[in-house]
């Protein structure tokens, strides 16, 4: 976005928030960052993640993600911009990067989320699975959309369920830290979006 319209937001007090900009459907997440008055920027190098509160990391193939942020210096870059107190957000394949522990085969991750996750658990599915759950975001269901989903088979002690399916947590916390198995940006519902800004200082 134009640099002014990022000043203009800064001096709001309103957060700033940076979006992997790889695979997966990240101009989704804008379209629904900007209902929620949020200035956004598509982050494909390090320098990009500069002045950010937050990050979001979309769904896509992990593994080949994983591949392009090791390329650019983004792996780094992203660890080191978690653990200085920055807001993540990942969802379906940004679960699976955030993960300490990957089966299904195996592969590295950022280790900076408490998980073990299953890729592919669901199968390779041609079309997405819509469902509904409650969450403790509110009081009516969640609307969900997977497509194929990874299943989080472990959660550590740290990490607070917000909503399951099927017997598996499926949207989940941990410090400024927050990962959906699903797709909320691909709904018209912005709950979880704003329970993501509600985690940078002064976000929402």
């Amino acid at each position: 976005m134009k640099e002014s319209q990022s000043e203009s937001v800064k001096e709001n007090g309103k957060p700033k928030v940076g979006i992997l900009a790889v695979q997966g459907d990240y101009e989704a997440h804008g379209k629904m960052l900007e209902r929620l008055g949020v200035t956004y920027r598509f982050v494909v190098r390090p320098v990009e993640l500069e002045d950010l509160d937050g990050l979001i990391l979309p769904g896509g193939e992990s593994s080949t993600m994983l591949k392009f942020l090791e390329a650019e210096g983004l792996r780094t870059a992203i660890e080191q911009f978690a653990r200085h107190g920055g807001a993540v957000f990942g969802t379906c394949a940004g679960v699976i990067l955030l993960a300490r522990e990957v089966m299904n085969p195996a592969q590295e991750s950022l280790g900076l989320l408490d998980l073990a996750v299953r890729r592919n658990a669901y199968g390779r599915q041609l079309s997405s699975h819509v469902t509904q759950s409650t969450s403790k975001l509110k009081g009516e269901p969640l609307e969900m959309v997977f497509i194929r989903a990874p299943i989080i088979e472990d959660a550590g002690p740290n990490v607070e369920v917000l909503a399951e399916h099927d017997g598996h947590p499926v949207l989940v916390r941990q410090g400024r830290i927050l990962a959906a198995t699903f797709h909320p940006e691909l709904t018209s519902d912005t709950t979880v979006h704003q329970a993501f800004l509600k985690l940078i200082p002064n976000g929402a």
